[in-house]
């Protein structure tokens, strides 16, 4: 990886502007880092998590289109930094809010999620416009690192904060101060380059765009439908693995009478940080090798992103599957299984942007990345949890009493994800049949 970084680097002919680009990359991964860093080291803090992550999600994704319209039309970077003050001083404030006022606190939570989308749907796109093939790739790869980095860190801060201070509230402290730091890096250090400047297209597109038009132009765009379809497959297996699996887990370990079974109303929190160290191994991992596959598939094919994808679903899905088949006789083993699993998954974290990016006019893609976060969480993890849940709850109704079936239970319903995955892998297939074609109309 540092090798690649290092070649892209040097094949930079501007020094300047190297060194430009350079800080533009470090900054928007600051964010990134920042803005799951942020969400990591609320949601572990709050006694009842699912209704403020589902306030934050639906907030995200309301906002997200407004901001990929903005973004594709004004200064990035204002809306970039105006976003990060915004969703730092939120989470600042929320930390003085009371127990008795919890309410006022899953609203905050909202507001941070309106803050949040504001990277999510600009970054990306800021990158995209200073790289092209696989420098880009590179690129998207170390900014797309920075979420399980985020996540590992809110963890990590957000219990050092809380510990050192006995309050949990304190875990809320922290970051904010961070989000001023890198919002007053943006607004000093990082361009807000041309677009379409470093696909040399500057003079053959059109800034006129109405947004109908523009969604218009985005249901056509096959490549860009089906990529955005199989990352809500991701984001729901995700959305449900975060909520879920720790439950599944230690459901496990009741049956096998290594743990007693939890009466209280805060259980163990082990199984958590376990699968939240996974999920940030994994993150990185599965990011690291997406990237260097793309690169030694490309000399082979030009269809190597959306392939890479769909492989790496279909590999997830095998050991996905294996994870409730090995659960009730070795923990260990359903931790194997998670880790290769997650990993393959997040294989197509940063090459899903990336192929936006290939398939999308340069004017186009901070509307097309927003949309693309409204329909993953939309259709993925704003539900993928509650519909599991459901699910599982309807199945162990008549044996309520029995811990085996209710570990059964759960297991039958999380059988829903693989599923979803392999469908999510098809979608990436069916991209590959449309990529160059788009890619082409795209370029012209």
């Amino acid at each position: 990886m540092i090798g690649d970084l290092s070649h892209v680097l040097s094949g930079l002919q501007n020094p300047p502007l190297n060194v430009w680009m350079c800080v533009c990359v470090c900054v928007c991964v600051c964010v990134c880092e920042l803005g799951y860093l942020l969400h990591s080291s609320t949601v572990t803090k709050v006694t009842s998590p699912f209704f403020p992550s589902t306030v934050f999600i639906c907030s995200f994704m309301v906002a997200a289109p407004i901001f990929g319209y903005l973004g594709d039309r004004f200064n990035r970077k204002v809306i970039l930094s105006c976003g990060i003050f915004f969703w730092s001083t939120v989470t600042l404030l929320s930390s003085f809010i009371g127990k008795e006022y919890y309410w006022l606190f899953v609203l905050s939570r909202g507001l941070v999620g309106i803050g949040e989308s504001s990277y999510s749907a600009i970054s990306p796109t800021i990158i995209g416009d200073l790289y092209t093939s696989n420098s880009r790739t590179m690129m998207l790869s170390v900014f797309y690192l920075a979420i399980p980095l985020g996540y590992g860190l809110g963890y990590i801060l957000g219990s050092g904060a809380k510990d050192a201070a006995e309050d949990w509230h304190w875990a809320l402290r922290v970051s904010p101060f961070l989000g001023v730091t890198v919002g007053a890096l943006i607004l000093l250090f990082v361009p807000d380059p041309k677009r379409g400047s470093a696909d040399d297209m500057e003079g053959r597109i059109s800034h006129s765009h109405s947004w109908l038009s523009d969604m218009k132009a985005l249901t056509k765009n096959r490549s860009y439908v089906f990529s955005s379809l199989a990352a809500a497959a991701v984001s729901f297996a995700t959305g449900a693995f975060g909520m879920l699996i720790p439950i599944y887990l230690f459901r496990a370990q009741v049956v096998q009478k290594e743990v007693e079974a939890c009466t209280k109303k805060v259980c163990s929190s082990r199984d958590s940080l376990i699968f939240g160290a996974i999920t940030c191994v994994t993150g990185l991992l599965g990011v690291v090798i997406g990237a260097g596959a793309t690169r030694f598939f490309r000399r082979r094919t030009e269809r190597a992103d959306p392939l890479v994808c769909a492989i790496s679903m279909m590999g997830s899905a095998i050991f996905i599957c294996l994870v409730f088949v090995v659960a009730k006789n070795s923990i260990h083993g359903a931790y194997v299984c998670i880790f290769i699993g997650e990993t393959l998954l997040f294989v197509n974290w940063a090459l899903t942007a990336d192929i936006l990016m290939f398939v999308v006019i340069p004017t186009r893609r901070a509307t097309a990345v927003a949309f693309q976060s409204f329909t993953s969480h939309l259709l993925g993890d704003a539900g993928s949890p509650y519909l599991i849940g459901t699910i599982s709850d309807a199945l162990q109704e008549k044996f309520a009493s029995s811990e085996l079936w209710k570990f059964l239970s759960l297991g039958y319903a999380l059988m829903l994800c693989p599923f979803i995955i392999v469908v999510g892998g098809m979608f990436f297939l069916a991209t590959a049949l449309y990529f160059l074609d788009d890619r082409e109309k795209a370029e012209k």
